[in-house]
């Protein structure tokens, strides 16, 4: 490939320009070449051979390749390891390619076979089988920063899914979290810090293009019936539905019609709060440890993505959130009807998946047969629905959606074996008996053994010759074969016999016969695939023209798999449901940490249970007690369990009666963002003003150890005045802990302030955690004691402790770190000076120290001071 390069090399570069940054996969016979960059990317990706091919520029050209057959797994690997992958497919065959020269007037040898690009392979546009995670959505989402707001459009091709939503530019950071997309498409000219996001043409995100695709993909004259749709949401679903554009090469995926999210609609969360609360994946990366695992009793995959949007998402309406309610109710007090749903969801496919493929061109044979299968079990589970009595009314939703599918089924039954092949080349999958002229072809084709068998004995008694063979392979098809020894009576003129191959100590012949005979077979083979798949695109066709019924019947599936789920849940570690209330309240009766117990008891070990009681004249818990002790757990308990019931779950509770929250947020452990140029204390301070910002009367909010990452005045001033922010500004539900024990002076001044600590106590020398809340304030925070637990060596803890009396003779000599706080004036009363006009003469009292002044001094000050008086007055 030195100096011009080759046709090929030259074909591979257009490619890769239009490839962009993706990797090509280039497809040469039975492999996806990659070259150049690509090349030593890929290698190191999925740890194959680096090799080279030919030389251009004067320099070797590094290659690796992965086999067509078995690029489904490479690709999952690239796509994790965050590549985007550009097929191009061979878009003719090498005799097309020859004739094509031909009339060109180029040498057939010459002769190079076309390629294209056919698609794009990108995190958030999968939709085969092995690049999904069965329990998690895969979710691609366009933003479009306009005037305006920020509109957001997100859709699963994988099941059609498909919603429209707006949010103002400092919520962005909190939608883009709850939604945790696998892409994230943008205008090119935005810029916000965000990393990973794919940069489009600021053109794609035009509202107008938005509103005019929409409706052709839905086939309306107006988008009125489908939702109300603002501008930002248009703009987004244009960017959105651009981008697909882009990746199917013009070919649009599933899409249901999309669904407008209201802003105030669900419980509104922060990413700080999701990565604290580890809703769906733990601190660690992972899904195991957090929330979803704990609580995830699905089985079916498509119930497990829908319940992991529920937590994702919990609801914000009260009748939504008890309509789930009544349904786990309803499942929760009938173990029979709990159990025989269950095990017919067990046997149900992901029809929301097959379907996401046949609609976009990329299904199979097996995915019919589990459009059949889901279908089949639908209609099971509508019967055993029916028959119980008192359904909700989310139950008898759902018993609508799973109905008026007899027909397709009927039909899918007779055309499709009972196990369909994910491949369709081969056929094999229509039913016999649903054609009868595909039935005789198979006949022909089956009989070939049987009647190359008989000429073969035929052409044995004719020839005399008991060792001739009819064999067959790839490059002659069928051929007569014979010992050399016997190669002469068969080259004979008039033998009927025509030489074809001369082996050594074989000599290979063809025959009318023979030729007839193959041509028979061969043809009747071709019809049949030819007639499979011709019945192939009618089923697809069928089940293309039913989709919006089948994806209905597919989502009430996955809502009855959550109920039941959630009721399993619920008998299991004995959950209670609860009730849910206008007022601001938060009251639970035994509550637990949901992940917290489950982990002890696999130990052998018991949760120790709390309660929780916050109102309008309780609403601030001030929470002190040693470390280890079960503060941090107590407070993202209870956050756990407002989020739980709000989502339209049971709860891990004895009882609870909770106020519907329209904010949650949590600040609890220690972390950083180095990358960002944080630390961890800038961190904590972000996260408490974003909640000092923006929480409400109507918000949860839990607090620990603010201030902790700062000096201890510093720190312990920083919480005093958070405490008193949150109790007089914000006036809302709040879980407060602290180690700064005299923040319980603040009790004297705040009335809705209450104190409580956990439990602790020395035996014989050694601290007990109780892990129990009482009321009253903490005396000491057990640092020392705690620290001898972890390990620290004697001789340092000899130390501390020496330092430590030190310390508490100074604070008892001096009145304490908190001498003189309670002079301070209330945070209301600070808030009210702080707003008025600046006052000289009261700025000049305040800094005015009368003891050090001299008579003379004092009387200058006085003339100096009424004069600052007259200048004051209006």
């Amino acid at each position: 490939m030195s100096g011009q390069p080759t046709p090929m090399m030259q074909q591979y570069l257009a490619l890769k320009r239009e490839a962009g940054d993706a990797l090509l996969f280039y497809r040469m016979g039975d492999f996806f070449e990659l070259f150049f960059e690509d090349a030593k990317v890929a290698a190191g990706i999925l740890d194959i051979a680096l090799t080279s091919r030919g030389e251009h520029g004067g320099e070797p050209v590094p290659m690796c390749g992965v086999p067509v057959h078995s690029a489904e797994g490479y690709l999952a690997r690239l796509i994790k390891g965050g590549c985007r992958v550009a097929i191009a497919e061979q878009t003719e065959t090498p005799d097309e390619a020859k004739a094509r020269a031909k009339r060109d007037g180029t040498p057939t040898s010459k002769a190079l076979v076309a390629r294209d690009i056919v698609r794009f392979v990108t995190a958030g546009t999968l939709t085969e089988e092995a690049l999904l995670e069965p329990r998690r959505a895969n979710l691609l989402v366009a933003v479009a920063p306009v005037r305006d707001g920020v509109g957001l459009a997100s859709c699963d091709i994988s099941t059609g899914r498909m919603e429209l939503e707006e949010c103002e530019a400092s919520a962005l950071d909190a939608a883009l979290a709850r939604l945790g997309a696998s892409e994230v498409v943008a205008p090119e000219d935005w810029e916000d810090g965000t990393e990973d996001v794919i940069a489009r043409p600021r053109a794609d995100f035009r509202s107008e293009d938005g509103e005019a695709r929409l409706k052709s993909i839905h086939g309306v004259a107006t988008l009125d019936g489908l939702g109300d749709f603002t501008r930002p949401m248009l703009a987004a679903a244009a960017g959105l539905i651009a981008y697909l554009d882009h990746a199917g090469r013009g070919e649009l995926p599933f899409l249901l019609p999309p669904v407008a999210r209201g802003s105030g609609a669900h419980l509104a969360m922060d990413a700080a709060t999701r990565a604290s609360l580890e809703i769906l994946e733990a601190q660690g990366g992972g899904r195991a440890g957090s929330l979803v695992s704990c609580i995830d009793r699905c089985v079916t995959g498509a119930g497990a993505r829908q319940l992991a949007e529920d937590l994702a998402a919990p609801l914000a309406d009260r009748g939504q959130i008890e309509a789930r309610h009544a349904a786990i109710h309803h499942f929760h007090i009938d173990p029979l009807l709990r159990a025989d749903l269950r095990a017919l969801l067990r046997q149900a496919p992901d029809i929301g998946r097959a379907l996401g493929r046949l609609v976009a061109g990329r299904g199979s044979p097996r995915d019919l047969g589990q459009i059949r299968d889901g279908l089949s079990e639908a209609r099971r589970v509508r019967g055993v629905l029916e028959a119980s009595a008192d359904l909700p009314a989310l139950l008898r939703d759902a018993l609508t959606a799973l109905g008026g599918h007899s027909a397709l089924i009927d039909h899918l039954d007779r055309a499709l074996v009972p196990s369909p092949p994910t491949e369709r080349q081969q056929g094999g999958y229509i039913a016999s008996g649903y054609d009868h002229a595909l039935d005789a072809l198979r006949e022909t084709s089956g009989n070939a053994r049987k009647a190359i068998a008989a000429l073969e004995a035929r052409y044995r008694e004719e020839t005399d010759t008991a060792s001739l063979k009819i064999k067959h392979n790839k490059v002659l098809g069928y051929f007569i074969e014979v010992p050399a020894k016997h190669g002469d009576k068969l080259m004979a003129a008039d033998s009927g016999f025509t030489h074809r191959q001369t082996m050594a100590g074989a000599v290979r012949f063809n025959s009318i016969g023979l030729h007839e005979e193959a041509t028979r077979i061969a043809e009747a083979g071709a019809h049949a695939l030819a007639a499979e798949e011709a019945h192939f695109e009618e089923l697809v066709g069928e089940v293309v023209t039913a989709r919006q019924a089948i994806a209905a019947t597919a989502a009430a599936l996955a809502r009855i798999d959550v109920a039941a789920g959630l009721a399993e849940r619920a008998v299991e570690g004995d959950w209670a449901r609860p009730e849910m209330l206008d007022a601001p309240c938060l009251e639970v009766v035994g509550g637990r940490h949901p992940v917290v117990e489950q982990a002890l008891a696999k130990s052998g070990e018991r949760f120790v249970a709390n309660d929780c009681s916050l109102g309008e004249d309780d609403r601030l818990w001030l929470i002190g007690g040693p470390n280890m002790g079960g503060k941090s757990t107590f407070l993202r308990q209870n956050a756990l369990i407002l989020l739980l019931a709000q989502a339209g779950s049971y709860v891990p509770a004895s009882s609870a009666r909770i106020g519907l929250a329209d904010r949650l947020f949590s600040r609890v452990g220690a972390s950083d963002n180095l990358a960002r140029g944080r630390s961890t204390f800038m961190v904590e301070m972000v996260e408490t003003a974003a909640i000092l910002s923006q929480a409400t009367e109507r918000s949860f909010v839990i607090l620990d150890e603010v201030g902790r990452g700062t000096s201890t005045y510093d720190g312990m001033a920083l919480a005093w005045a958070v405490v008193e922010a949150v109790h007089e500004q914000l006036r809302c539900r709040c879980l407060f802990a602290t180690h700064y024990h005299e923040l319980s002076r603040l009790a004297d001044t705040c009335d809705a302030l209450s104190l409580h600590h956990v439990r602790a106590r020395e035996w014989k020398g050694d601290l007990v955690l109780l892990h129990e809340l009482t009321g009253g304030a903490a005396d000491r925070s057990y640092g020392l004691d705690v620290a001898r637990l972890a390990g620290v060596p004697q001789p340092v803890l000899k130390r501390a402790k020496a330092v430590l009396a030190k310390l508490e003779k100074g604070r008892a000599e001096t009145g304490g770190l908190a001498a003189g706080l309670g002079e301070l004036p209330l945070f209301a009363a600070s808030l009210q000076a702080e707003n008025e006009p600046d006052d000289a003469l009261r700025d000049a009292l305040e800094v005015l120290d009368i003891d050090t002044l001299s008579p003379r001094e004092a009387l200058d000050k006085l003339y100096e001071l009424k004069a600052l008086g007259g200048s004051t007055k209006p």
